[in-house]
C-alpha cells in the first residue's frame, strides 16, 4: 500500500509484518511461554531505549541525567554499535573556520534533499547544531584543533556559504578521520556517568502495544543465555540505525539488518521514504569498505582510466565536493560509458597520493590504514579502486522533530503514537529528504537524540512516571514466532534466502531505476517472502535477525515504484520529466 500525505511518500510495511505473521501464524501456546524451554524476566523502567549508537546513548543519558529510570538495550557492545564507523564529521556552523550562519547550513540541507525534506525539522537541527558540538567537546570529544585552538572544520559535499553563492564552506568539525568512533566512546562513558542501565547482546523481538495503540515497552532476547526479558516503560525510543545490509554492497556493519524499522511495521504502524537509499561514491572496490567524503574535502579527487578528473565535467563548480548523489551517479555514467578502471572497467580510482605526507598522518589515518588492509595500496604512493556502495537510508520511522513517532491518518499527518518515539537513521524526521548531506548523520543522531531525551523528560515531568500493567499475553507472539522459526522443518537455508535478497535489491533497486526492473525485484522479493515458510535453522541457539532484512527491502522496493521524479538519491531512467 503506498499512500501521500504532506510529509511526501509513507509506505505501510505492515503488510510485509502481517505476511510474515501469515507464515508462521500459530495460535500461541501459553506452556510454551511461561516454561522452562523459555525462562521470562520482567524489567520496567520510566524510559527504554533500543540501541546503543549515537542516538541511542544521547537520549539514554538525557533522560536518565534528570533522574528517571532508564534502560538501553543493544544487540552489540555499546561501542561496537555502527556510529563507529562514522568517518568524515559532524556539520555545525561555528565558524572556526571563517563566517558561517546556520541559515547558510539550513539551505544547503534542503537543496541538497531535492526540497523533499521536512524544513520545520531542518531549521531544528541547523539550528541546533553549535550547542550540540559545544556540548560534545564540554563532554570529551577529542576534536581535531586548529594552531590557535579551535575546533578544526575541513570541507564537505554539498556545503556552501552565502546561500551557495559564496564558494565552499568549511562546515564539517572533525576528530581526525575517526569522528564517530571518538563520539561513540564519549557518549557511551556519558551514558555510564549518568546511571543508565545497560542491557548489552540484548536482541529486541517486537515492541509491546495495548489496545489504545500506545507502545508500553519491548520483548527482547538475551543473547547469552537465551532467556526472554519483557521490558516494560512509559517511553519507548528506537535507536537501532538503518538497514543497508538488504543490498550485497554496502558500507553498514553485518548488524545494519533495519530492526526498529520492520518491528514498528509488524505492529502495523507505517514507515516513510523507504524508496530513499544513499549510494556513497567511495567504497572501496569489492569489500565496500567507506573511503571518507572527508578524503576529498582534504584534496583528493576521482580520475577515469585516461587519469582524467572528469568530475569538472559534470558537476564544473563544484567537483570532486559535489553532493553525493551527483558524484554517485557521474561515476556510474563514467563506468557505463567504458572509462572504468580495471580489467573489468568497473571502477574509478581516488587519488590522494598528491597530498603531503604529513596530512594524509595528521588527518586521514584510519584511510590510510583501510586502504593498506582493504585494498592493499599505499596511500601515500597509488590511488584507491572506488565504486558507489549503500552508505545510508533516509527513510524510516515517520518522527516530528521531537522525536515524536507519527501514524498518519484521518487527514491528520502528525497523530502520534502515544508513548513510542525514534531518532537516528532508524527514524524519518525527515531532515534528509531524497539525499543526505554528508556529515549531517551525526548531527542528526545527536540532535535528534537529545530532543527525543528533552521530549521525555518534559512528559514525565508533567504526567509522573506511574504506568498501568502490561496487557495479557504481553510478548507472546514474538516468543512464539521465534519458537516456529527455530524449529520449523523446511528445506532452505537462511543463508540461501538472504543471499537472493542482496542480488536482487542490489540489480533492481539501485543508483539507476526504472519501473520494469522496480516491478521485478517486488516480485522477487514476495517470492522470497513465501518461501520463508520453508525456511531451516540448522543453528537452534536463539540469534535470529533474518526477517527483518527481508520487511525493508520489500519496503524499499514498492515504495520506490510510485517515485518517478529524479530524486538525488536515485534516478529514474524511464521518466525524464522531473514530478517535483
Amino acid at each position: 500500500v503506498s499512500t501521500q500525505s504532506t510529509w511526501g511518500s509513507f509506505y505501510i510495511t505492515a503488510v510485509g509484518g502481517l505476511m510474515l505473521r501469515k507464515i508462521f501464524s500459530r495460535s500461541c501456546n501459553k506452556r510454551l511461554f511461561s516454561s522452562k524451554a523459555y525462562p521470562i524476566i520482567d524489567h520496567k523502567y520510566d524510559c527504554v531505549v533500543i540501541g546503543a549508537g549515537g542516538a541511542g546513548l544521547r537520549a539514554a543519558m538525557g533522560v536518565a541525567n534528570a533522574g528517571f529510570s532508564t534502560a538501553c538495550v543493544t544487540k552489540l557492545y555499546p561501542t561496537r554499535s555502527h556510529t563507529i564507523a562514522a568517518q568524515g564529521g559532524v556539520n555545525a556552523a561555528i565558524g572556526s573556520s571563517g563566517p558561517d550562519d546556520w541559515r547558510w547550513h539550513f539551505y544547503d540541507t534542503v537543496k541538497g534533499a531535492d526540497w523533499l525534506g521536512d524544513q520545520d525539522a531542518i531549521e531544528y537541527m541547523c539550528r541546533e547544531a553549535p550547542t550540540v558540538i559545544a556540548e560534545l567537546a564540554a563532554m570529551g570529544l577529542p576534536f581535531s584543533r586548529t594552531e590557535d585552538g579551535k575546533i578544526y572544520q575541513r570541507a564537505f559535499g554539498g556545503q556552501s556559504l552565502m546561500f551557495g553563492k559564496g564558494g565552499q564552506a568549511r562546515r564539517c568539525c572533525a576528530a581526525q578521520d575517526k569522528t564517530g568512533h571518538q563520539m561513540l566512546h564519549t557518549l557511551y562513558g556519558q551514558g555510564f556517568q549518568s546511571g543508565v542501565n545497560f542491557f548489552n547482546e540484548y536482541f529486541a523481538l517486537d515492541l509491546i502495544m495495548d489496545e489504545d495503540g500506545a507502545c508500553r515497552g519491548c520483548v527482547a532476547l538475551s543473547l547469552e543465555d537465551g532467556t526472554i526479558h519483557r521490558f516494560q516503560s512509559k517511553y519507548t525510543v528506537i535507536a537501532t540505525g538503518g538497514y543497508g545490509r538488504a543490498y550485497f554492497c554496502c558500507t553498514s556493519a553485518r548488524s545494519c539488518s533495519g530492526d526498529g524499522t520492520a518491528m514498528v511495521a509488524r505492529v502495523g504502524l507505517p514507515n516513510e521514504d523507504m524508496e530513499f537509499v544513499q549510494f556513497h561514491p567511495t567504497g572501496i572496490y569489492g569489500p565496500g569498505v567507506l573511503i571518507t567524503e572527508g578524503a576529498r574535502g582534504e584534496g583528493g579527487f576521482l580520475i577515469n582510466r585516461h587519469g582524467e578528473r572528469f568530475m569538472e565535467r559534470y558537476a564544473p563548480t563544484a567537483k570532486d565536493l559535489a553532493s553525493r548523489d551527483v558524484v554517485s551517479r557521474a561515476m556510474t555514467m563514467e563506468i557505463l560509458a567504458g572509462n572504468g578502471c580495471g580489467p573489468k572497467k568497473d571502477h574509478v580510482l581516488l587519488q590522494l597520493h598528491h597530498l603531503p605526507v604529513e596530512v594524509l598522518k595528521a588527518r586521514l589515518p584510519g584511510i590510510t590504514e583501510s586502504a593498506r588492509t582493504f585494498a592493499g595500496v599505499d596511500l601515500t604512493k597509488e590511488p584507491i579502486p572506488v565504486c558507489p556502495t549503500v552508505h545510508y537510508n533516509m527513510g524510516g520511522i515517520p518522527t516530528l522533530w521531537t522525536g515524536e513517532v507519527v501514524n498518519p491518518r484521518e487527514g491528520d499527518s502528525n497523530t502520534i503514537v502515544p508513548g513510542l518515539l525514534a531518532a537516528g537513521e532508524a527514524a524519518c524526521a525527515s531532515v534528509h529528504g531524497a539525499n543526505r548531506l554528508g556529515a549531517n548523520s551525526l548531527l542528526d543522531i545527536v540532535a535528534f537524540g537529545r530532543s527525543c531525551a528533552n521530549t521525555i523528560i518534559f512528559n514525565l515531568a508533567r504526567e509522573g512516571t506511574n504506568q498501568p500493567d502490561l496487557p495479557v499475553g504481553a510478548g507472546e507472539k514474538a516468543v512464539s514466532d521465534m519458537d516456529r522459526i527455530l524449529h520449523n522443518k523446511g528445506d532452505i537455508p537462511t543463508s540461501v534466502l538472504r543471499g537472493q535478497m542482496k542480488e536482487t535489491m542490489q540489480k533492481h533497486a539501485a543508483v539507476f531505476r526504472e519501473e520494469k526492473l522496480l516491478k521485478e525485484g517486488h516480485e522477487h522479493i514476495k517470492q522470497y517472502y513465501k518461501d520463508f515458510d520453508r525456511v531451516v535453522v540448522h543453528d537452534k541457539s536463539r540469534v535470529w535477525n533474518q526477517k527483518d532484512l527481508f520487511i525493508n527491502s520489500n519496503g524499499s522496493c514498492l515504495s520506490g515504484d510510485p517515485r518517478v521524479e529524479k530524486s538525488f538519491d536515485k534516478f529514474r531512467t524511464d521518466h525524464r520529466g522531473s514530478l517535483n
